[in-house]
């Protein structure tokens, strides 16, 4: 045994008294082999066995691993074990050398994909692999996994290397999902008892119980890193499909889950509502990762109305089939045919805090987002409040698509009020607050009329004792009527981020195809603030910020006219 990882064996984790019936078992029974996402598929593993040097970006022994389960060839498997080694290998040398190996960079972020990789190697592959190569690829494995759960006396050959244990305790957050993985493919692979049972006992309550009380599906983390959740929902299958257990039926957030992405995709079914973080693009296009999802909740759901709707969205979304290859493996996953969108046109995502509502399923359809809920992540924003517009284009949205970072939080680049102290600061919306939402009327064509109670997005010593925003969507227009109460010396702006430069006469404003009308305060005074002077994260986009005597704001916006009806109530 390797030196370095020889000290594993010694803290007597390696769980050998497991039953050998445990195993990773994927039923695979769908995968078409007559299909061109399996052709393609084959293609891309196919090319990386005759170029292992160079097998294809972000190509994975998984890759590898999978197509040996379909077609039973053993060059896939030489393939696999031959990438697991180098991993392991590697490991080896960066633990000799005193330091840590990549399994735990960014606090073991990537522990989900390498011991993944492992576990299928291990597993699968048994028979090409050496009983040393075993011992090793055991040892490593272990240790990572021991290390990300108990990681106060986490160590790497001996030497002790304590982490954070960032999300070791929170299924809402992206992290937790990558240790899941680790951990439950690892404990499949190997029967080990010792991590079977502290999923089943531990982790996987944890799991359900947080998901159980998310009601509406989604992620409070956003939909940038909501994405996340198709690595959460293949985890769903994985399990399901080695062991008696089904998490994605023992609470509704997968299901729903299926609903709040079908709402959270604007009319053009191109673009998505931009909440959080948008780390991976700014601009908030559909990728192969929302295609993922839904293809992996579509599988699990046992909802067939669900299923429906899943299938009308994939049918008829931008991203028709994986548009990177190292994803694929997941488009060998049925999409269905014949599909229904929702009957609904309104959607409130409650435990995520997000309603959605739209004026129907074509896609020049007006699309509202309004966010007034928990307030609790790391990649969530300050934006309690917020409101997004679309119809063709967006209308009025986050400022946050149009910087090249894709993470600026604060309140500036959302569409809120905005409460600055009297020497000018902004006064932020502050974490781990829940603020609420109560849906006051419905009406036809999507017609919503909503008041968020936001006061407890503010700390109180701020001087924001209390801000309610009341919504009336209606007839592709929206009237939004703020009251507030603050300190004296709090100033109140209520502020619109819109993609052109706007042009202003008196109280209506225009900005490209969105009319706003200020009603409320009279006389306001009205400013434009162009993003791009004033910092250079910042590529394009303007705020409209708008100022007044008072403690109320009425402020009516509407999208290209549809005749006279642009500002009608819908409630009458």
């Amino acid at each position: 045994m390797h030196p370095s990882i020889r000290c594993v064996v010694a803290l007597g984790v390696l769980a050998a008294s497991a039953t050998a019936s445990a195993a990773i078992s994927i039923d695979l029974s769908y995968v078409d082999t007559a299909s061109a996402n399996y052709t393609r598929f084959k293609s891309f593993v196919d090319n990386a066995v005759a170029h292992p040097t160079n097998p294809g970006y972000g190509f994975s022994a998984a890759d590898a691993a999978w197509m040996f389960r379909i077609t039973g060839q053993t060059q896939y498997c030489d393939l696999a074990v031959s990438l697991v080694d180098a991993q392991v290998a590697a490991a080896e040398q960066a633990i000799s050398a005193a330091g840590v190996p990549a399994v735990a960079g960014d606090s073991y972020l990537q522990s989900g994909p390498m011991i993944t990789d492992v576990a299928l190697a291990y597993d699968w592959c048994a028979a090409r692999t050496t009983s040393l190569q075993r011992t090793r690829w055991s040892a490593y494995a272990e240790q990572a996994i021991y290390n990300i759960w108990n990681f106060n006396s986490a160590s790497w050959g001996g030497h002790p290397r304590p982490w954070s244990g960032w999300s070791t305790d929170n299924p809402g957050d992206n992290y937790y999902y990558s240790f899941m993985a680790a951990t439950m493919y690892w404990a499949l692979a190997s029967d080990s008892s010792v991590w079977t049972t502290f999923l089943r006992l531990q982790k996987i309550p944890l799991l359900e119980n947080y998901f159980a009380a998310l009601p509406g599906g989604g992620s409070r983390e956003g939909t940038g890193y909501g994405t996340s959740h198709k690595n959460l929902f293949l985890l769903y299958r994985i399990w399901r499909d080695s062991t008696d257990q089904d998490m994605a039926t023992s609470n509704p957030h997968l299901t729903e889950s299926i609903l709040y992405w079908t709402h959270a995709t604007v009319p053009t079914l191109d673009r998505f509502a931009p909440i959080g973080d948008q780390s991976r693009s700014s601009i908030p296009e559909l990728y192969d990762y929302h295609r993922h999802l839904m293809l992996e909740a579509r599988r699990m759901t046992d909802d067939a109305s669900a299923a429906s709707v899943a299938s009308w969205w994939l049918d008829h979304i931008s991203v028709a089939h994986m548009t990177s290859s190292f994803n694929y493996r997941f488009d060998l996953l049925p999409a269905g045919t014949n599909g229904s969108p929702p009957a609904s046109l309104i959607y409130h995502a409650e435990g995520a805090g997000h309603l959605f509502a739209r004026t129907g399923w074509d896609t020049a359809a007006a699309w509202l987002d309004f966010s007034a809920g928990p307030y609790v992540e790391s990649h969530a924003h300050q934006d309690q409040g917020a409101f997004t517009l679309f119809q063709g284009d967006w209308l009025a949205v986050t400022q946050n698509i149009w910087s090249h970072s894709g993470i600026q939080q604060g309140t500036e680049v959302a569409n809120v009020v905005r409460f600055s102290t009297s020497a000018g600061a902004t006064i932020p919306q502050r974490a781990n607050t829940t603020s609420t939402l109560t849906i006051n009327a419905t009406g036809v064509a999507g017609a919503v009329n909503a008041t968020g109670h936001l006061g407890p997005a503010y700390a109180s010593n701020s001087g924001v004792h209390s801000w309610d925003r009341t919504i009336d969507f209606a007839s592709r227009s929206l009237t939004v009527h703020d009251s507030f109460n603050v300190d004296a010396g709090i100033q109140a702006t209520f502020q619109i981020n819109v993609p052109v430069q706007p042009t202003v006469n008196g109280s209506t404003i225009t900005a490209g195809n969105l009319v706003i009308h200020v009603l409320t305060p009279a006389n306001p005074t009205i400013t434009l603030v162009n993003w791009a002077q004033q910092d250079s994260d910042y590529n394009s986009g303007w705020r409209i910020d708008i100022h007044g005597a008072g403690n109320t704001f009425d402020v009516q916006l509407a999208g290209p006219p549809q005749g006279d009806a642009v500002f009608r109530n819908g409630f009458d």
